[in-house]
């Protein structure tokens, strides 16, 4: 186990220098820089902007540079924390993310615990109830969460939360608690604001993990193990929960990093549409400024979020089937 952990380990450092070069390149690929977005944005708001003036600005953040220069410029100060400078926050990229990438983790793993703490029961109980009025209503559920986009969810329920519960839309704190010290209040008000985006975020992904988790249980609920252990007199909720359900949780789990990367990807239109005070519109606004080392190391930072969620996947993996654990399956 801890061989195959280490293995895993060891590809995802190698996959993280790969991202780093494609975030590299993809935040380079649009035409212009930096200094053509700083000088756009003065032109539009009325002020004179000199070539010589934005020769002057890529100087000053290395732009004039060789693109291979800049690249391991930027990378060459990630062993000591160093991801670069914001030009865009004027100031360096740790300081930028670290205020609002807590917020990110709690929203992406609270959307998970969601799904699953929803899909999972709700999926045996459909499968135990197959072709029951609440197995069609649960697959009705299913397809509706599934087709309606994400933003049009986030939309309704920001009506609704104001309508129905009085709840100030938009941001993950009243007015009242935005910059005030954390306390006991403070974090009742969170949780308050946090079903909103957790339940935006997790409904299709719920709606997804429930028909698998049905569909796999069925399957294995037809496999003659069953038969065997029924007839053994085993109760048969212990039968159901030790076998089938079980083994039925392996393709669950084996989908936890995709999981994660649907809500990760999810996330900055959300975050957009709810002004959430997370990093999903600082990236975007990262990516439409072309500040380059702060997008770059927020591409970084989705994948790392991804990779801990596969890792923990195959742990799962491997403490719920022991095949996979001796290497045989």
């Amino acid at each position: 186990m801890l061989k195959r952990f280490l293995s895993r380990l060891a590809v995802s450092l190698g996959m993280l220098v790969a991202v780093s070069l494609v975030a590299f390149i993809i935040v380079q690929l649009p035409p212009g820089d930096f200094a053509d977005s700083f000088a756009a944005d003065k032109i539009s708001s009325g002020e004179t902007f000199t070539k010589e003036e934005m020769e002057a600005v890529r100087e000053r953040f290395g732009l004039n540079k060789p693109l291979v220069v800049q690249y391991f410029d930027w990378v060459s100060g990630f062993p000591s924390g160093n991801f670069g400078y914001s030009w865009g926050y004027k100031r360096p990229v740790v300081e930028v993310i670290s205020e609002r990438l807590p917020m990110t983790i709690l929203i992406a793993f609270s959307t998970l615990i969601f799904t699953y703490l929803l899909a999972i029961p709700l999926g045996i109980y459909s499968a135990l109830r197959q072709y029951s009025t609440t197995d069609f209503s649960l697959t009705i559920l299913g397809y509706v969460g599934l087709a309606t986009p994400n933003f049009l969810l986030a939309l309704v329920l920001m009506y609704f939360a104001n309508a129905w519960f009085g709840i100030s839309v938009g941001g993950l704190f009243s007015l009242e608690f935005q910059d005030a010290p954390w306390s006991w209040a403070r974090l009742v008000d969170l949780l308050a604001h946090l079903w909103v985006p957790v339940i935006v975020l997790g409904t299709a992904g719920m709606a997804f993990q429930l028909r698998i988790m049905r569909a796999t249980l069925l399957e294995e609920l037809n496999k003659m193990y069953v038969t065997a252990a029924r007839a053994t007199g085993l109760s048969e909720f212990k039968l159901i929960m030790k076998y089938p359900v079980r083994l039925a949780l392996n393709p669950i789990v084996s989908t936890l990093g995709w999981e994660l990367t649907t809500v990760i990807s999810g996330a900055p239109i959300i975050g957009l549409v709810l002004s959430l005070p997370d990093t999903g519109p600082m990236f975007i606004n990262a990516l439409a400024s072309q500040d380059m080392f702060l997008a770059g190391t927020m591409l970084l930072i989705y994948t790392v979020l991804v990779m801990i969620g596969s890792i923990i996947s195959d742990v799962l993996l491997m403490l719920i089937d022991p095949r996979v654990k001796m290497g045989v399956a």
